[in-house]
């Protein structure tokens, strides 16, 4: 579920990209840099996630797109929605991991 929602938020966070160069005072390397980079860095920890230090990264992605907010207004609303998907998807995947891993050792106990 998490490289799912960093996925979508790739595409945002991509399509955020000629906003600022249209709308705001931002160079547009500066722009293409910003929007484009953190639209890469959710695509590699989207591939990433298999490493506990990917969700620490994937919640400073999260703060980085509400921070967006200071250039693209509507990247605070956006990056906040963003942040509760991501914690959703973050704390269901665990629980979930969480319930298999008792559910295969309950099943190997009773095999034995």
């Amino acid at each position: 579920m998490c490289a799912a929602m960093l996925t979508l938020e790739a595409i945002t966070l991509g399509l955020s990209t000629p906003v600022m160069i249209a709308l705001t005072d931002v160079g547009t390397g500066a722009a293409l840099g910003i929007g484009l980079g953190l639209a890469a860095v959710c695509l590699v920890l989207a591939g990433l996630l298999r490493a506990e230090w990917a969700y620490l990264a994937g919640w400073i992605v999260q703060a980085a797109a509400i921070a967006l907010g200071f250039v693209v207004p509507a990247m605070f609303f956006l990056g906040i929605v963003f942040g509760l998907l991501w914690g959703t998807a973050d704390l269901l995947g665990r629980r979930i991991d969480r319930e298999r891993a008792e559910a295969y050792a309950a099943h190997a106990a009773g095999s034995e």
